[in-house]
């Protein structure tokens, strides 16, 4: 078991530091060919802390996993909402004032039922796949237009977001190092971490679908919390909220999407009884917080903290 706890460790180092690349050098990549902020911060950012879900989710499918690929991604979404937005709420009470996040939170909402509903027969296969990636090309279309009409506000959140996590280096050679690292470092964290994963749960008598939901996600959600932590020091909330929504979109329609489309993905009983209800539950919050211009208080912050470590207990047990 020790080795096991050291494979997971090194191998949610090696993601945080490989996304961490990748972002940056994607960003200075971005700011020197001239990309807009807002389709660096809405594509580039949102999709770069989403990686280490896909690298771990299509590792473990092709590795004959699919408890882990499924459970990450649904375990990710969950922890982002409960767990992320209740640290960065303790930081910094959230109160976000751009409208494009209420769209943004229907939209979570949107894929989170249309997981629930493609799910009904006990997998998630390529035609399922094809209508999510579907949806993630919509909203992409949706999202740049709807911006680039908007009265600004929209534009500058995402280049707020693109401005959370700066490149260090803006050389061509710095943007090079970072791009060329980035990857082999989330590869290679995405297999320690699968196969840490899943001999603690054989050692522990735990599912791999329960330490998916569990252990995975929240490594896999690093970049999401290091984005939100600290667009909430520096008193960003919308930022911080905004982060956590555009992770979850690209995490059901587009990292599930092509999960599924590369191997079909049968889904476990609990995923079926409990967890797909679990993550509409928690997108449904974060909409009700968002649409009724509620303030996310430390309280409230502290509430969600709890939930999710409920919810953790009540799944291991």
């Amino acid at each position: 078991m020790p080795q096991d706890l050291l494979k997971i460790a090194a191998g949610l180092l090696l993601l945080w530091a490989g996304g961490d690349a990748l972002i940056r050098g994607a960003v200075g990549l971005a700011r020197r060919l001239g990309v807009s902020p807002l389709l660096t911060g809405l594509v580039i950012v949102g999709f770069g802390t989403s990686l280490p879900e896909l690298v771990v989710s299509l590792d473990a499918a092709l590795r004959g996993q699919p408890a882990l690929a499924v459970g990450n991604v649904v375990g990710s979404n969950i922890a982002n909402v409960l767990l992320i937005l209740g640290v960065s709420a303790l930081i910094l009470p959230l109160a976000v004032s751009v409208r494009a996040l209420r769209r943004d939170a229907r939209v979570v909402v949107a894929a989170s039922a249309a997981f629930v509903a493609l799910a009904h027969d006990g997998a998630v296969g390529r035609a399922d796949a094809a209508v999510l990636l579907a949806g993630m090309a919509a909203y992409l279309v949706w999202a740049v237009r709807g911006e680039r009409a908007a009265d600004g506000d929209a534009a500058e959140l995402r280049a707020a977001e693109a401005d959370v996590l700066p490149p260090r280096l803006l050389s061509a050679a710095g943007i090079a190092a970072s791009l060329g690292l980035g990857l082999p470092l989330l590869i290679l964290g995405a297999r320690l971490l699968v196969d840490g994963a899943t001999r603690l749960a054989l050692a522990l008598g735990a599912s791999e679908t329960a330490v998916g939901l569990t252990v995975v996600a929240v490594g896999t959600s690093l970049p999401e919390l290091t984005v939100s932590v600290i667009a909430s020091l520096k008193r960003q909330p919308d930022v911080a909220v905004g982060n956590i929504l555009g992770s979850n979109i690209f995490n059901v329609l587009f990292i599930l999407g092509v999960t599924a489309l590369v191997r079909p993905l049968p889904l476990d009983p609990r995923i079926l009884a409990a967890d797909r209800w679990v993550l509409l539950a928690t997108a449904l919050l974060l909409t009700v917080f968002l649409t009724t211009g509620r303030r996310l208080s430390r309280g409230e912050g502290a509430a969600l903290l709890l939930g999710y470590g409920a919810y953790v207990a009540m799944g291991l047990v």
